[in-house]
């Protein structure tokens, strides 16, 4: 019989906090007891045992008496010190030395206690037995207060992790929640068929690092040159058991501060918008107060689409990955994605025949240049369909089908509006009927206060954010990985590792402005330098490379001088003072993107690509655009910008010719009409001289050009820096290596 869609819970992630010295676990009373190390008084041996509330370890006690007959007890927890030992901070202003009564309360409360007897033994059970209750009395406060933080990350998958390492390097009180026991646990499940279709391209020719992170859509960004997937694996389409490896060496090499076992079921939010604060309570009633929450849950529910019949169909995260189990079946699987091609492609050889249905035609990702379309690593159906070997594509609404049960315990798909028609692809009955119909985010951990809107696309399966992906209507609450995709669905790489992993570095840039006053990273150069930093990134950067049409480099003009913003959200270039700390010279700025071509072509068609220069324009692949603007757009500007275009409308627009390569160093084709286009709208002369050229230009002009303005006749030598090797950019016809362009 057909099984029924089975969905996986999907509730927050969590973590659990490394427990205190003498803490145990305790299976029989399903929590954690805490066994706090036993309190010595002299000879006599007391234990105080008590389950723990709220899962917040309970607190340690020592005691113990000198010589003098001086007790001292201390409370551990955040405390800070009275004559020279810990006290609770919330208790430091009880006093000392009370009378035996207020003594014992006073050293449940954590103060130093100072008494002598005439009776050393009556003294010592004097002193536990009024101990005891005020001990109970301050754990029970002690497990009422939340754990706080300025940033709360939930879940520890690659963009949690990726969070939580910009975190940790500035420096930041952090804390990253995961439900399961370790990080990136949906690759333990998904995909189903174990082989992941993100690129891990270990040779590539070059030692540039930034270079080959272009071509390794696993890795994280990290410090650590070493902490790369290829540690793992150098399968060029890995298996999907070494990822969750990686995420764990990640975390651990870098000492991220991830509590697992935390399962968050309810997110809520209190206070202003100036002082919004969000609180986190888990399965246990634990709470974690935050100022700034990311989410990075990922989408882990199926999505389901109901019709008659749906109760017939098996779900993707159900269905039995033996291909033994569908011997000489006829299988009828919903859905045209990446999922239901692999689910495909692994039953080929043992089904009968295998039929694909959807509202869409199938998109393939080597013409449509979105890596979530399908990839060739999964389309073996479409050779045994397009050759007439019985598997086939068809089209249609999922409303419009219905699923019945026949006698012999098979399934026959009708279709509603045409069900008389005796030529109806789906005539023949199924032995079984998949979804795979992707996956949705899960909202339902959200109240009312902390709940962000849905998206616009993606049929509402994603949050709603802004350009900088800070959930629309809840302020402080930021969406991060594929959860985020919502920006540039079907546009760009937002939603996999390779593309998120540089946005959870740009929202990171955005809090460090609006929280601690750092404002965008920036790297000042001459105007002379840019043409040869421009190459240089076109050449070399991922960011841009990866998350084309989405981040950008910015370059604010200011004279003679400029800044240089690498990676900025340029969706919201409107807001960019607002977001990096930077306001905009009177010069104006430039905007340098990657973008492909607007027409529409045939990916391996004859003429689909320029090698021209004067035709540019016309570039089909991916290839640099560079925007100037006078003046910073508007938010209406933003909003009236062409279909198709990253951003308004600019007083001028450079397109670099695409290259076979993807190496934009040709002295004739790159390197002249962009110093030309740069001399445009910088209105000088951007030209290289040797020192000769610069000594008549100098005999013969008022204003010599910046060339030689910044070198010459500073007695420097030819312009330029250790950045760029002191050579200027034009001085040589022959060609030049990406990794020498800058």
């Amino acid at each position: 019989m057909i099984a029924q869609v089975t969905a996986l819970h999907s509730a927050g992630a969590g973590t659990r906090q490394p427990h205190p010295p003498g803490h145990r676990t305790d299976a029989l009373t399903h929590g954690a007891i805490n066994k706090p190390s036993p309190m010595t008084l002299g000879h006599h041996v007391f234990e105080w045992r008590r389950a723990r509330l709220r899962s917040h370890p309970m607190v340690p006690i020592t005691i113990s008496v000198d010589t003098v007959a001086q007790a001292i007890m201390t409370v551990a927890g955040p405390c800070t010190h009275l004559n020279g030992f810990s006290v609770p901070r919330h208790l430091r202003s009880m006093l000392v030395g009370k009378s035996p009564l207020a003594a014992g309360a006073a050293a449940g409360a954590g103060q130093v206690l100072r008494f002598k007897t005439a009776d050393m033994v009556m003294g010592r059970l004097l002193f536990v037995l009024l101990l005891i209750p005020a001990l109970i009395e301050t754990a029970d406060a002690v497990a009422d207060q939340p754990d706080r933080y300025d940033y709360c990350v939930l879940g520890a998958g690659p963009s949690g992790l990726q969070a939580g390492h910009f975190l940790a390097k500035a420096r930041r009180n952090y804390v990253i929640l995961e439900r399961n026991a370790g990080p990136g646990s949906f690759f333990n499940v998904y995909p189903r068929h174990r082989k992941l279709i993100s690129i891990n391209k270990i040779y590539t020719g070059r030692r540039n690092r930034e270079f080959n992170l272009r071509h390794d859509w696993n890795s994280l960004l990290s410090d650590r040159p070493d902490l790369l997937f290829q540690r793992i694996s150098r399968d060029l389409y890995p298996h999907a058991d070494g990822y969750p490896r990686y995420l764990s060496m990640f975390a651990e090499e870098l000492g991220l501060n991830v509590r697992y076992g935390v399962d968050v079921g309810r997110v809520s939010a209190s206070g202003t918008s100036a002082e919004r604060r969000y609180v986190l309570t888990d399965l246990n009633k634990q709470e974690y107060n935050c100022r700034v929450l990311l989410v990075s849950t990922g989408l882990w529910d199926p999505q389901k689409v109901q019709f008659p019949g749906s109760d017939l169909t098996e779900g993707y995260d159900s269905i039995s990955v033996d291909p033994e189990d569908y011997k000489d079946q006829a299988v009828l699987i919903l859905g045209k994605g990446n999922s239901a091609f692999e689910t495909a492609q692994s039953i080929l050889g043992r089904a009968s025949y295998v039929h694909l249905y959807s509202p869409s035609p199938v998109r393939l990702a080597w013409q449509t240049h979105y890596v979530g379309d399908l990839r060739a690593v999964n389309n073996e159906l479409l050779d045994t369909y397009q050759l007439k070997s019985l598997d086939g594509l068809s089209e249609g609404s999922l409303d419009d089908i219905a699923i019945e049960a026949g006698n012999d315990s098979r399934v026959a798909a009708a279709q509603l509006p045409a069900y008389h028609y005796d030529n109806f692809p789906l005539r023949q009955p199924y032995d079984r009927v998949i979804t795979c119909l992707g996956f949705t985010f899960n909202f339902s951990i959200f109240d009312s206060s902390a709940r962000p809107a849905n998206s616009d696309v993606a049929r509402g399966r994603l949050p709603g954010v802004t350009s900088w992906y800070e959930g629309q209507g809840t302020p402080g609450l930021f969406v991060l990985g594929t959860a985020a995709h919502s920006k540039d669905y079907r546009a760009s790489a937002g939603g996999f590792i390779h593309g998120f992993r540089y946005t959870v570095r740009a929202v990171h840039h955005v809090l460090e402005n609006r929280y601690h006053g750092n404002t965008w990273p920036s790297t000042p150069l001459s105007v002379t330098e840019l043409n040869s930093w421009i190459l240089k990134r076109v050449n070399e950067a991922s960011g841009p490379y990866q998350m084309f049409s989405v981040l950008g480099d910015v370059v604010l003009l200011n004279g003679s001088q400029c800044e240089y913003l690498e990676e900025f959200p340029i969706q919201a270039l409107d807001k960019l003072p607002s977001l990096s700390g930077h306001s905009v010279p009177q010069g104006g700025l430039l905007v340098l993107n990657m973008q492909y071509g607007l027409n529409h072509f045939d990916s391996l068609g004859p003429g689909r690509s320029r090698s021209e220069w004067t035709q540019a324009w016309k570039s089909n692949f991916l290839h640099p655009v560079i925007y100037y603007y006078d003046t910073l757009p508007t938010e209406q500007d933003m909003k009236n910008r062409p279909a198709g275009w990253p951003v308004p409308r600019p007083k001028a627009v450079h397109h670099m010719i695409e290259d076979f390569l993807t190496e934009w160093d040709g002295p004739v084709s790159h390197r002249q009409p962009l110093r030309r286009f740069l001399e445009h709208c910088l209105n000088t002369d951007l030209r290289a001289f040797y020192a000769e050229s610069c000594f008549l230009l100098s005999l013969t002009h008022r204003s010599p050009p910046q060339f030689c303005q910044q070198g010459y006749l500073k007695q420097q030598g030819v312009a330029g820096d250790g950045r760029h090797g002191g050579q200027p950019e034009v001085t040589t016809m022959g060609p030049v290596h990406p990794s020498q362009a800058a």
